[in-house]
């Protein structure tokens, strides 16, 4: 009898995750047995444990021709587990039992993989005409369909439906693939998008130059590009061009190659999902364009920092490994990841040890990987280390203003952390000599003199200043709110640190805060509730720590 009900209330729970497109007439033909493992591949799934979702669903088989939500929901984790060709080979095996998106989407893939444009633009119009879209999908497959239009007849199309910088994005990539006279006005137009941070588009008008011979042209755009502040796939690329190795850009991406175009267009719906924190789908995305084209293992790092948003450590660890040594900036970025990871399952004295062990090793370190180090060395709290290294970026950086700017910022906060207030107040200084609005300088200044009792009218104005450039950022409001507690304002105090602790309930400094406000105004009760919830969290600081539990026994 009680397998009879769970047999019963799992089918109901199907059935209703599905109420309208499931095919399946009868359940007559299922045991138990299976539908319990199905149901736990979906909460396993729901969970994000793909792999253990997988497991379930590959011994639950039963289910492929008589449930169509089973199909959708295996051939997804066939992909997340990068198992592409094996999830189109079930689909082409399935493909009469059901009808949804992806299931379109991958068998497009696969026709595009066997340069089938024909079929790929049947499916494209198979699946406006089986399945309801959103918006979203839509804007995927309008851009699919033009894609494999030129590169089936070798002309733009007529009927171009504009999806903002996606449609501009494919426009480019179709006029590079197709060799038009244009194309390089529009990259410019591109790389130069004011609406939009496009910068990723100079890679790939990089390798459009080289592979039109047009090198010269290439080294001047690479002049311009500082590694510090720009990507890992510019740097990359411009370390391959200053060293010679210009044609490993075309290696990996080739806009005469229809696969790799659609790779990017893949990776970046991949990276919209990403930004939207649905990592399931980005990662889907990803595999999808890793499948069409494995050599641009760059993309690899998004799916890195995807699982590593999950805490999927050795799964990160896999990825990191395509990543070899002789491609510097790609391996300098797999050591720091490894580092983070490090510092995650193990401590950040390890993680220092490691990235210091292997940063020494590097005979001529340039000054993105100096600057990495500094900052390691600033966020494991050894100041001094920090300083040095951010001294000698400076020293080489050149007359970029906004990067001096910052590293005088981050040097003078290592100098503030030291004591050492003269140098400190002298390169938060210099910062807002290059750019006097910058919130967070004038915000972290204005607070270390409050704390010092230092020059209060001119911290107060500062904070008011930066509250005027960010009233939304949290950090700044608690300053101001600060600001005013240390001049015994208290009630205006409390006004802004009740907001910034909404903003920021998980930060330990913004609720020992709110607790010593609270205090000050009699609510004693509720000061001590939020000194105890900064207890309660995890990575406070010692020392901050142990005055909080002062706090709580004998307050203020």
């Amino acid at each position: 009898m009680f397998f009879k009900n769970i047999k019963f209330l799992l089918i109901l729970f199907l059935l209703y995750q599905n109420p309208l497109h499931s095919k399946s007439a009868s359940f007559d033909d299922f045991d138990s047995k299976n539908l319990s493992k199905y149901f736990s591949g979906i909460v396993a799934f729901e969970n994000k444990n793909n792999s253990k979702a997988l497991n379930f669903f590959n011994t639950s088989k039963i289910l492929l021709n008589k449930h169509e939500p089973y199909l959708k929901r295996y051939v997804y984790s066939l992909v997340l587990e990068n198992k592409v060709n094996q999830a189109i080979n079930v689909i082409k095996q399935n493909k009469n039992n059901s009808e949804f998106f992806e299931k379109y989407l991958l068998l497009t893939i696969d026709s595009l993989r066997r340069d089938d444009f024909s079929k790929a633009l049947n499916y494209i119009s198979e699946t406006k005409k089986y399945i309801k879209l959103n918006r979203f999908n839509s804007a995927v497959l309008d851009n699919l369909r033009d894609y494999v239009f030129v590169f089936n007849e070798k002309r733009l199309p007529n009927d171009l439906k504009n999806y903002g910088n996606l449609s501009i994005i494919s426009t480019t990539f179709q006029r590079c693939y197709l060799g038009d006279a244009k194309t390089k006005t529009f990259f410019s137009k591109l790389v130069n998008n004011d609406d939009a941070d496009l910068t990723r588009y100079t890679f790939f008008y990089l390798a459009y130059l080289i592979e039109n011979n047009q090198i010269e042209e290439a080294k001047k755009i690479t002049e311009g590009i500082k590694f510090i502040n720009t990507s890992l796939l510019l740097s990359q690329g411009k370390s391959w061009i200053e060293n010679g190795n210009e044609k490993k850009i075309n290696t990996v991406f080739s806009c005469k190659n229809h696969n790799d175009l659609i790779s990017e267009f893949l990776f970046l719906i991949s990276n919209l999902y990403s930004a939207q924190d649905d990592y399931i789908k980005s990662n889907f995305y990803l595999y999808l364009s890793n499948y069409l084209n494995p050599k641009f293992y760059y993309n690899l790092s998004l799916l890195a920092e995807n699982q590593y948003s999950n805490e999927e450590f050795d799964r990160v660890k896999k990825i990191l490994r395509e990543f070899e040594k002789e491609d510097n900036f790609y391996y300098w970025y797999r050591l720091k990841k490894e580092a983070q990871i490090i510092s995650k399952e193990i401590d950040q004295k390890e993680s220092l040890k490691f990235i210091k062990s292997n940063f020494e090793k590097i005979e001529k370190p340039n000054e993105k990987f100096l600057f990495d180090i500094a900052n390691f060395y600033k966020n494991a709290k050894e100041y001094e280390q920090a300083i040095k290294y951010y001294t000698k970026v400076l020293e080489i950086v050149g007359d970029d203003l906004q990067i001096k700017s910052d590293l005088f910022y981050r040097r003078g906060a290592s100098n503030e952390r030291m004591g050492n207030y003269e140098e400190a107040d002298r390169d938060m200084l210099l910062s807002l000599e290059i750019d006097p609005d910058d919130a967070y300088v004038l915000n972290y200044l204005a607070y270390s003199w409050l704390e010092r009792d230092h020059k209060i009218k001119e911290a107060m104005e500062m904070l008011e200043k930066a509250y005027s450039l960010k009233e939304n950022d949290p950090y700044i409001i608690d300053s101001i709110g600060w600001a005013y507690f240390l001049t015994d304002d208290y009630v205006k105090a409390e006004t802004y640190l009740k907001r910034a602790v909404e903003l920021m309930p998980d930060d330990a400094i913004v609720n020992d805060h709110y607790g010593d406000i609270l205090w000050k105004l009699g609510r004693k009760i509720q000061a001590r509730y939020f000194w105890k919830s900064v207890s309660k969290m995890e990575d406070v600081d010692e020392e901050l720590l142990q005055k909080i539990n002062q706090k709580i026994i004998k307050g203020l």
